[in-house]
């Protein structure tokens, strides 16, 4: 398996003018293709600002970030945005998509950031959101769907491009706990055909989808370790 993500000694500091706040401190990880990664800690710890680094929202102070091979830290702008569109599909926990815009649309967003063709577009995502198991709602909009159909619309979204690795921010804090689990369980299905998966989260039914789990505090990792992901039967039922 190729890596997919390697940090080195990444620092972040942010100046307020009046105090340095130091949200990172020499953190080191590398993930390889394919798996899942959960990314835990308490409010505080650095794990948004490492998530924001890891989707090239943000900058490292200092430290390097290769992605897919390729040494981010040089890079300006606009080749930054061209390799998130490409390598990346985020999915966030308030799913963001556009209210007045169809799921179709919303799903053919990164597709049209990219220059393909309308009749691409339309295509790709038509089977990304057959893939989900939403090709029937292409033209609802979101507030005519629950909140695990908005959140499958995102996940299409974010697949639609053919990523090299899902960033997903607490996907399932705005869903109740059945659909907190049929989430995970297309993620998992998702992540066990080969995809690579970054998740943000502080439950640890969540993380425990995960075959490895990252803890931070303080802007370090403090704990890094393998486990058998859990599997949860359609009765709800968890079990190793």
């Amino acid at each position: 398996m190729g890596e997919v993500i390697r940090l080195k000694d990444i620092t972040r500091v942010f100046d307020t003018g009046q105090i340095q706040v130091h949200a990172l401190r020499g953190v080191s990880l590398t993930v390889e293709e394919g798996g899942c990664l959960a990314i835990m800690g308490a409010s505080g710890s650095g794990k948004s600002t490492l998530m924001n680094i890891l989707g090239l929202l943000d900058r490292p102070t200092s430290g390097s970030y290769h992605l897919v091979g390729e040494d981010t830290s040089r890079l300006d702008r606009n080749r930054l945005a061209g390799i998130r569109n490409r390598t990346i599909g985020f999915v966030f926990q308030n799913f963001n998509l556009l209210a007045r815009t169809s799921a179709l649309e919303n799903v053919e967003l990164p597709l049209l950031y990219r220059g393909v063709g309308a009749r691409e577009r339309r295509r790709l995502a038509l089977e990304a959101l057959d893939r989900v198991g939403l090709g029937d709602r292409a033209n609802h909009a979101p507030n005519q769907l629950s909140g695990g159909q908005q959140q499958r619309v995102a996940i299409a979204r974010a697949l639609v491009a053919s990523p090299s690795v899902i960033l997903a921010d607490e996907p399932t804090g705005n869903l109740d706990s059945s659909t907190s689990v049929e989430i995970m369980r297309f993620f998992r299905g998702l992540v066990d055909g080969g995809l690579t998966m970054v998740l943000v989260t502080h439950e640890p039914d969540i993380a425990a989808w995960a075959e490895r789990v990252v803890e931070m505090k303080d802007g370090q990792i403090v704990a890094d370790r393998r486990q058998s992901p859990s599997v949860v039967t359609p009765s709800g039922e968890a079990v190793p």
